[in-house]
């Protein structure tokens, strides 16, 4: 099943796709409705409001305010290997704030304080319910869904210290959807085609079997330090190609046109507009 969260201007809701239809449901938005419980999540016993067509829906972020944002770093073998690392023995873990988030479709705002604005493609994990110490096996049961994610990174700031944060969470960067699709359907994303094309050029191309922590594995570190909340994300890490490890490096543009797509999700396309005073 796929779920998204729509905007419109009587206020939000989400929505199951079946096809060509949108189904409304009774919720402002996907993360409210795994807020509901897991059943919920998994789109079974949730009340219909209408169908409507689900073509030229605006697509909020799929889970636009996140109680946490997790994120990975170094997690690709390709990637690492790319930014002359040995692989880690742990998750490189940073977070994220959900002023970050954008939707598909919206503007990637490159912020006028970055001369080094840099791509990141990479899968999304959306937690389904709540635990705390879960072992691999419990954490696959934990999952609601996978999402396409670009992890838009600025590197002039990413790399002023050893902390990561500073580079990772401008507000406006960070693109997050189109929808949720449950695990069913794309296999827990164990070996999904990723991509990352700016301007109609493919710059990152890899598959989710090159994870070096793999989904379920990083739901259950995470849970280690402390309690998963339903609507958690945790951006998985991207692979290759990053404009970062370019000979001479390359970056994002005003007017760029940045699509992120993951096999079996879905895509992002997104322009980059300069932030203006």
């Amino acid at each position: 099943m796929r779920f998204a969260s729509v905007r419109s201007p009587s206020g939000g809701f989400a929505v199951r796709l079946d096809g060509s239809v949108a189904v409304r449901l009774p919720f402002s938005d996907v993360g409210a409705m795994l807020a509901a419980g897991a059943e919920v999540a998994g789109g079974r016993e949730v009340g219909v409001d209408e169908e409507i067509p689900a073509a030229g829906l605006d697509l909020a972020p799929v889970v636009p305010d996140p109680p946490r944002i997790f994120c990975v770093g170094l997690n690709y073998r390709a990637h690492i290997l790319e930014m002359k690392r040995e692989l880690p023995q742990y998750p490189t873990l940073f977070a994220k704030f959900a002023a970050a988030l954008v939707g598909s479709g919206d503007e990637i705002t490159l912020p006028r304080d970055s001369a080094s604005v840099d791509w990141e493609a990479e899968l999304a994990v959306v937690v389904g319910r709540a635990g705390r110490h879960l072992t691999e096996a419990e954490a696959v049961e934990a999952i609601a869904g996978y999402a396409v994610v670009n992890d838009v990174t600025a590197r002039d700031f990413q790399n002023r210290t050893p902390q990561w944060l500073q580079g990772k969470t401008f507000e406006g960067t960070c693109p997050l959807g189109p929808v949720l699709v449950t695990p069913d359907e794309v296999d827990h994303a164990r070996d999904l085609e990723i991509t990352c094309e700016v301007d109609g050029e493919v710059v990152q191309r890899a598959r989710t079997s090159d994870l070096l922590f793999s989904p379920a594995a990083l739901v259950s570190y995470v849970s280690r330090l402390l309690t998963l909340r339903p609507g958690d994300v945790v951006c998985t890490g991207t692979p290759g190609g990053v404009g970062a490890g370019m000979d001479p490096p390359r970056f994002l543009q005003d007017g760029c046109v940045v699509r992120t797509a993951i096999e079996g999700i879905g895509e992002l396309v997104n322009v980059c507009v300069t932030e203006t005073p």
